[in-house]
């Protein structure tokens, strides 16, 4: 059974990206098969992973269009237990050409789905605001969207807007749109302000928060400057397990305590 996260969050600087990065990573080092979708026209997630994003030929742009199909251009890295569906500037283009295309909300769901069963989890980073490439991404989110929020103030703000979205969403194009749970990063435990937001938004949130609490860290922040998820770049760092614990949290509501799992607790 193929799992399809999107991560959202109309805000950026919010760890969306790498909290896509690196718990697909964690997955992947779970045993898991991992697709990682970059839908954003920013292409960080590809930039991340030491892929030049304009060096990408064909990628999303292309998919997204219908001018190639997915399959021949996912990009796969043995090392990081990743594949990658990469993303490149071009991507920015979509959203004036799929205005006037029929069922412009679906097409990266059809995109994916002769892919779909050959990966256990495919996780999807949207950009950081609400527009056609996030509605394709909402949609295309079988089984729930993650949404990162930074553990601090203004970071709350705008909470309301995306949860309206995506009642929008579930609403009018896909009805078993749901909130799969919400991440937090960047929690510096030496700060009140921290601790309150996390109490803030488990009140928002009650019972769709994740435990695991994602810490700043320089080390997860040199990470993509070596085009590397920490778990390769820093294994041993806060951060690294922060993100071990989080995909660990997600396999087990999944319903797969894998031996790899019941081994490391």
């Amino acid at each position: 059974m193929t799992r399809v996260y999107t991560l959202v969050n109309q805000k950026g600087g919010v760890g969306k990206t790498t909290s896509a990065i690196n718990l697909g990573a964690y997955l992947g080092v779970y045993g898991q098969r991992v697709l990682l979708v970059d839908l954003d026209p920013q292409a960080n997630a590809t930039s991340c992973l030491g892929i030049d994003k304009r060096s990408v030929r064909t990628g999303m742009y292309e998919v997204l269009i219908g001018a190639a199909p997915a399959s021949p251009h996912i990009l796969h890295n043995p090392r990081y237990k990743l594949s990658l569906l990469p993303s490149s500037p071009a991507l920015a283009g979509a959203e004036v050409e799929l205005i006037e295309v029929e069922h412009r909300e679906t097409r990266l769901r059809d995109a994916l789905a002769p892919v779909m069963d050959r990966y256990d989890y495919i996780l999807i980073d949207c950009p950081p605001s609400l527009n056609i490439l996030t509605v394709n991404g909402l949609v295309s989110a079988l089984n729930g969207v993650l949404v990162p929020v930074q553990c601090e103030y203004l970071a709350l703000e705008g909470l309301g807007q995306l949860t309206q979205t995506i009642q929008r969403v579930q609403k009018s194009l896909y009805r078993d749109l749901k909130l799969r749970g919400v991440i937090l990063t960047m929690y510096d435990s030496r700060t009140r302000l921290s601790s309150d937001v996390v109490a803030e938004v488990r009140k928002y949130f009650p019972g769709q928060v994740f435990d695991s609490l994602i810490p700043r860290s320089v080390r997860l922040a040199e990470a993509p400057s070596y085009g590397q998820p920490i778990s390769t770049y820093a294994p041993e760092s806060h951060a690294a397990q922060a993100y071990d614990a989080l995909a660990r949290e997600v396999l087990v509501q999944d319903g797969i305590p894998t031996p790899a799992f019941e081994t490391t607790r």
